[in-house]
């Protein structure tokens, strides 16, 4: 009976979800080795850039945690949830998921990034800043943003050949090796991807659970917990690509999930229920569009993303949590 009292104190639980988060993080990074080594396969076998493959198939399987979490805080009228997630997420991909891959590895970048891919993450966050503006994301805006992703899409696609020019970064990984059984392909992307979601869903719902027993507001669990926790996927798939020497997974998976996560996931959430802004602030919007034009700056230097670069970013993302967290306190 004194077990069974001691098992059900607060304190115990929070130990209970502390060791449930760590197999959470666990699974994510075992999830996203899996999946880099498959995306690197896929691209090998269909002979086109890993940017291509990090902007498309592995952005949207990481931005899966992002898609399933916006379109049920829409739908159950948490639009706090639904927004800050998406701006907390990219303010996390561009600076402390680039950053830490960075300080891993330098990140090498293609022309055609700097000049395409990048700048068309900048373009879905300026424009997400401007419909913010009114305080509200209505259909007509989430209409705007579904158009914008399928000329990203359409963009991307017929960009591959010609980009495929410029696959020196595949290089990275040593002499060429026999093509990846299609299987073992389609089975290393969908345990990976699993793995991955899982791991984060496990995360998000035992840190949420705890930031509101101490009393956080939605808006901030949206732009610090689950933004963090849905882009777990994208950090670690980030850091074991670059630490391979896959750069373009590791930049493609940033890029590709930023505007996923802005054209695709807040269309398809505000086709579904409009969305007003509550406690989302011009603030928050406009450290996304600085984190993107930094995150720019440096890729078109030396198409190179150095350590201290990544140190730079990384420095960035902790002094906005910072302000974040003291300016709620």
């Amino acid at each position: 009976m004194y077990t069974l009292v001691l098992l059900s104190m607060v304190p115990q639980q929070m130990w209970l979800q502390v060791l449930i988060l760590v197999a959470g993080i666990a699974v994510v990074l075992g999830g996203a080795d899996l999946l880099t080594k498959g995306a690197v396969g896929l691209a090998e076998r269909m002979g086109i850039p890993q940017i291509v493959i990090g902007l498309t198939i592995v952005a949207m399987g990481t931005s899966m945690p992002e898609f399933f979490v916006s379109l049920m805080s829409a739908i159950n009228g948490t639009p706090d949830l639904a927004v800050g997630n998406v701006v907390g997420s990219n303010i996390f991909n561009a600076l402390l998921i680039v950053g830490c891959a960075a300080v891993v590895a330098p990140i090498t970048i293609l022309r055609a990034t700097v000049r395409k891919d990048i700048p068309f993450a900048l373009v879905a966050s300026a424009v997400l800043l401007m419909m913010c503006l009114d305080g509200n994301v209505n259909r007509l805006d989430a209409l705007l943003l579904l158009a914008l992703f399928l000329i990203f899409m359409t963009i991307t696609l017929r960009g591959a050949r010609q980009d495929g020019v410029e696959q020196g970064e595949n290089k990275e990984t040593g002499p060429a090796n026999p093509p990846m059984h299609p299987l073992k392909v389609v089975t290393l992307l969908t345990v990976g991807l699993a793995a991955l979601i899982l791991g984060s869903d496990v995360f998000v719902d035992n840190a949420s659970a705890v930031a509101r027993t101490l009393g956080v507001s939605d808006a901030i669990i949206g732009l610090t917990i689950v933004a963090c926790g849905t882009s777990m996927p994208e950090l670690a798939t980030s850091v074991v690509a670059a630490s391979r020497g896959n750069s373009g997974i590791a930049i493609g998976n940033v890029l590709g999930s930023n505007v996923f996560n802005i054209l695709l996931i807040l269309g398809i959430t505000g086709m579904v229920s409009p969305m007003v802004m509550q406690g989302i602030t011009q603030t928050d919007l406009s450290v996304m569009v600085v984190s993107m034009i930094l995150l720019w700056l440096f890729s078109f230097t030396k198409l190179r993303i150095e350590r201290w670069e990544g140190a730079v970013l990384v420095l960035a993302f902790v002094g906005y949590m910072t302000y974040l967290i003291g300016y709620t306190v």
